[in-house]
């Protein structure tokens, strides 16, 4: 009996063993046909699964008998499910899926910057975008402003530029923030004085997507984009209504609110932002002074989209900012009587508007209309020093697209720049009033000349009030021998029009700073270029891995540069020099079943020429590494881990900053499809600059503030919920 058994159960598990089967097929671009890697594919019930190779090819093994849902999902694409019953009949097995474009999910990728019909994968110009779940988690972090959004991509840093105030400005590849434009939805708003405490005053919930172009990107976007453009992009009416909130609060007692509101009607769509934030003073460090200042913020940014008709749209926006914030001495931002304190206050208006017109002649040509004033007012008050003026500047474009058959594109349009500032202050001999007016002309093409290789080239001619004319090609080129493998070349020039408005000038409040001679000062003028490589696999069934190295190089002649003359006051300078910035990016993602690991390494080597002496540039980590490991269950939750390098920097006076590490955690928990909580724990390692020395000389009440290169805050706990109805 034993026996028979035995015989029956040996039978039963060989029959198991021959039940197994296997699944082979090719997944494609619907539209291409070009393979795609990186595809999942899930038999849901089984669990099992799988992830495309660079031929498109998926393998599943030990598939029992049965009729199992297949699921095949792609960024960018339509999911496609389909019931195969196994074992599988000749016809089935091998067979191809094409994968269909998804438009609502394209618009998450969809490029603003570059004005091509063409997808990220595609065009020429190397452009890097946060959207979606990433721009989601890292503004969890932040949710009252945009520096942590942007420190943590590899080669920019949000460098501080107030030891008491916060303010901070961006670096791309170690370069001074005045080298980086900053847009919002493609309007370069934060320019001159109106971007002191720029990113300290946007907040991300109405953000769809970031795009960063890294070095020159004149021809669209005129001069200043030498170091490379971040444009803000908003969220815009979909065909769904949104409705989201945010609240955020942290051991710092800071507290963010945010609210959004979209709907797109029959002929009229809206998008509505509103936030309030709100900082204590905090003194982590119990030394006297604010790390975080009392601050008190409140934004408003409706606009209304007129659909006229399918291919007419017209856009009228307001966006408007108040704030006021007080750092400085503890005890006397908190109301206790102390005598000659410190303390550094700003009062801060922003206004601006926006007007757009786009129409669509047919499907390969279309015109679009530009408009923006921007009006910011702003004092700054330190013991016995107040600074104040007014800022008013426009935009307008006009620029018309078209495309051929061949899918030879191309834009031609014209914009005009205006900036008036008027220095407000009574009985200023050396006031630092700057007024310019800057027409410019560009053109634009890209060509793909044959399947795998394209070529984008553009050419600027701006007419300056105060420089003359410039000339400003720029060329980029895309080679793609596969889909697995990118190389792009690019490179072009730029400048930046001379303005006291520079964090050297930030960092004294703008006291005692001259005005420039533009009768003497010249245009900072700029050559640059880039080399990028990129490529993907698939190790395993169930893991992608891509990498991406990019080296860089500009030159930038004739520097700004801001030094004392010896009379007590401080004065822009040339002397006939350069700076240059080489370097390379390396960017590894992996992805491992609900696994994300993103590594990314910067080597930026800044130096200074004057008069054949060569120097470091000051507040550049040469190296620095960034490293975030994501743990992620879809429509759950996911928990990361984050660990960032920064390397000793130069200071301006000459001694050389520490080494350090930023160690923080974060996490989201959904509960339900509308509503979510998240808990962050940033800096843990409460990595502070007060624990390497001082950060300032002097006394308590005449503080003379060192340079800040690491974070004055340290351990900060954030937590909140967010709320979709």
């Amino acid at each position: 009996m034993k026996l028979q058994l035995f015989l029956i159960l040996s039978l039963f598990g060989m029959v198991s063993v021959l039940a197994q089967n296997t699944l082979d097929l090719v997944v494609k671009d619907s539209h291409s046909g070009e393979p795609l890697i990186g595809v999942t594919a899930v038999l849901v019930s089984l669990d099992k699964g799988a992830i495309s190779n660079e031929q498109g090819k998926i393998h599943i093994e030990d598939i029992p008998h049965g009729t199992f849902l297949l699921r095949l999902s792609y960024i960018g694409y339509a999911t496609v499910e389909e019931s195969l019953t196994f074992p599988l009949d000749e016809t089935a097995q091998g067979q191809t899926f094409s994968l269909i474009p998804e438009n609502e999910e394209l618009e998450e990728v969809t490029l603003v910057s570059t004005r091509s019909s063409r997808t990220i994968e595609d065009i020429p110009t190397r452009v890097e975008v946060i959207a979606g779940e990433e721009l989601s988690e890292k503004g969890n972090m932040k949710p009252g402003d945009i520096r942590m959004l942007l420190n943590e991509s590899t080669g920019i840093r949000t460098q501080q530029t107030s030891a008491t105030s916060y303010n901070s400005s961006i670096r791309i590849q170690g370069l001074d923030g005045k080298y980086t434009q900053l847009l919002r939805d493609g309007f370069p708003l934060y320019s001159g004085f109106a971007s002191g405490l720029s990113l300290m005053q946007i907040a991300p919930l109405d953000l769809k997507q970031v795009e960063v172009i890294k070095g020159s990107s004149s021809t669209l976007y005129g001069g200043g984009a030498i170091a490379g453009l971040v444009n803000l992009i908003s969220k815009t009416p979909g065909d769904e209504p949104e409705l989201s909130f945010m609240a955020n609060g942290t051991s710092a007692l800071s507290l963010d609110l945010s609210g959004f509101y979209s709907q797109k009607f029959n002929k009229v769509g809206t998008t509505v932002f509103v936030s309030y934030n709100l900082g204590t003073p905090y003194d982590p460090a119990d030394i006297g002074f604010t790390a975080i200042p009392d601050f008190d913020r409140f934004t408003l940014n409706p606009k209304l989209y007129w659909y006229l008709n399918e291919k007419t749209e017209l856009l009228l926006g307001i966006n408007a900012i108040w704030e006021d914030r007080l750092g400085g001495n503890m005890d006397y931002i908190k109301g206790k009587s102390v005598a000659n304190p410190y303390f550094e206050f700003n009062e801060t208006e922003r206004v601006s508007t926006q007007f757009g017109f786009k129409h669509a002649f047919n499907d390969r040509n279309r015109i679009e209309v530009k408009n923006s004033f921007s009006f910011y007012d702003r004092i700054i008050q330190v013991p016995d020093f107040t600074f104040s003026g007014y800022q008013r500047s426009s935009f307008s474009e006009l620029n018309f697209s078209t495309s051929s058959e061949d899918e030879l594109e191309w834009v031609y349009g014209v914009n005009l720049w205006t900036e008036y500032f008027n220095d407000t202050r009574e009985g200023q001999n050396e006031a630092l009033d700057q007024s310019y007016q800057i027409f410019g002309l560009f053109a634009q093409n890209v060509w793909p000349i044959k399947e795998t290789l394209s070529l984008e080239a553009g050419l600027r001619v701006d007419f300056h009030s105060e420089y003359k004319a410039m000339v400003l090609p720029r060329m980029s080129v895309l080679y793609e021998p596969n889909r697995a493998l990118t190389f792009r070349l690019g490179g072009g020039m730029g400048y930046k029009t001379p303005t006291v408005f520079t964090e050297d000038a930030e960092r004294v409040q703008f006291r005692n700073v001259l005005p420039i001679d533009t009768d003497v000062a010249d245009l900072e003028r700029s050559l640059g270029g880039n080399f990028d490589i990129n490529y993907k696999w698939v190790p395993l069934s169930e893991m992608t891995m891509s990498i991406n190295t990019l080296l860089f190089y500009t030159k930038i002649d004739d520097p700004m540069t801001l030094v004392p003359n010896g009379n007590g006051a401080y004065e822009f300078q040339q002397y006939g020099g350069y700076v240059d910035t080489r370097g390379a990016e390396v960017n590894l993602k992996v992805k491992y079943r609900d696994f994300k690991l993103f590594t990314g390494y910067t080597h930026a080597n800044v130096k200074q020429h004057e008069n054949g002496t060569v120097s470091d540039f000051p507040l550049v980590a040469q190296h620095r590494l960034n490293n975030v490991l994501m743990y992620e269950k879809e429509e759950n939750i996911w928990v990361g881990l984050e660990a960032y390098y920064y390397s000793p920097q130069q200071l301006g006076d000459g001694e050389t900053g520490q080494s350090y590490w930023i160690v923080g955690l974060m996490s989201e928990k959904k509960l339900g499809e509308k509503f979510s909580v998240f808990l962050n724990f940033e800096n843990f390692l409460d990595t502070r600059q007060t624990r390497f020395g001082t950060i300032y000389t002097g006394n308590i009440g005449n503080p003379q503030f060192l340079d800040i290169y690491a974070p004055v805050d340290g351990f900060v706990i954030n937590g909140g919920f967010k709320l979709s109805l």
